[in-house]
């Protein structure tokens, strides 16, 4: 894995709906590796690698740009910003947080009544979107409108920290996903293989549906992060998985049930060739897979996924070791399927 890769995939700053940022970073990352790139009309990065072979399946692998954030709504006289979430976020990971608004790259901090006037009910109550707002330091409505216009995205304005044993930033979900299949596409690849690079999903799986209908795979593995509950405060019955634990399989969630012959193929693999990996242990949460498993006439569907504590916040966290088994798995699995 580079990790120069990765950081600056995390550092781009893309919600839902304004993915360009990492797109091009991709696109750059990519030049001269491959045989087809498309943007699409919903802004999908569509990529085709021929390998030393053709496969008996067509294969996609893919993986989302964008991360949560939230979206401008409104100024206030007094020029705070109000805004919505966009993607799956509570308020209660949001309050007291740096943020970074627009293209103009303004930086804020999200906020609400200051804790000395609190009553004794609101300071034992989660404040709900809207009774917080982002202070960019402006002095009334005219100077914020200067800056900042409706309708500008949001992100959470966090550092990137890599070291031998774990990386921490914002939007590892999934830039680390993104950061996997551009390994695979600088590679010799020993067969063709299709790379999907979707927008939206933080929003409905949208960008999955349109690029799914467009390439008709036969197979595809999801690369994606999911939730490591390995905490504290967690009961030993909901950690879902662990960080150091190897590549997350899953035979069901909320949104698909996954191809059991991939699933199986995947833990021979893994115990074969001696890579950790675990099986989720709760029927939750949903990415991509549950749109394009039942896009055109069905796609045999697998998701390889790392495990990432505090997803959907300003910091996220994913082991070193995980990533390595991963991409290890991934190439070995890619083989199993396509032949």
């Amino acid at each position: 894995m580079n990790f120069n890769v990765l950081e600056k995939l995390c550092k781009a700053n893309s919600p839902s709906g304004f993915e360009n940022e990492v797109r091009e970073i991709i696109i750059e990352e990519i030049k001269g590796c491959t045989d087809n790139v498309k943007i699409d009309n919903i802004g999908n990065l569509l990529v085709f690698k021929r390998g030393k072979a053709t496969p008996n399946v067509k294969l996609l692998l893919s993986a989302h740009m964008d991360e949560v954030g939230f979206i401008v709504t409104d100024i206030t006289k007094s020029g705070f910003l109000t805004f919505s979430p966009v993607g799956g976020i509570f308020p209660s990971a949001v309050y007291g947080n740096s943020v970074v608004v627009g293209k103009n790259r303004i930086k804020g901090v999200i906020t609400t009544k200051p804790v000395h006037l609190l009553s004794a009910k609101e300071s034992n109550a989660f404040c709900e979107f809207d009774e917080l707002y982002i202070d960019i330091g402006a002095k009334d409505k005219d100077q914020a409108e200067k800056y900042v216009s409706f309708g500008d995205f949001v992100v959470f304005d966090s550092f990137f920290v890599a070291d031998e044993s774990i990386i921490k930033s914002k939007a590892l979900d999934d830039r680390i996903g993104c950061a996997i299949l551009i390994d695979m596409i600088k590679e010799n690849l020993p067969f063709d293989i299709y790379f999907s690079f979707v927008v939206q999903e933080e929003v409905g799986l949208r960008g999955a549906k349109v690029a799914a209908y467009q390439i008709k795979p036969d197979a595809c593995v999801v690369v994606e992060a999911t939730t490591a509950c390995d905490i504290l405060n967690v009961s030993e019955e909901k950690v879902v998985c662990q960080l150091n634990k190897g590549a997350v399989v899953a035979f069901a969630d909320k949104g698909t049930i996954y191809d059991r012959k991939y699933v199986n193929s995947a833990l021979q693999i893994a115990k074969f060739n001696n890579l950790k990996v675990q099986l989720k242990k709760m029927v939750v949460g949903g990415n991509d897979s549950a749109a394009i498993n039942v896009s055109g006439f069905g796609v045999r569907t697998i998701a390889l996924s790392l495990p990432c504590r505090y997803l959907h916040t300003a910091f996220s966290a994913i082991s070193v070791k995980d990533v390595e088994n991963t991409e290890r798995l991934l190439r070995l699995l890619c083989r199993e399927i396509a032949f």
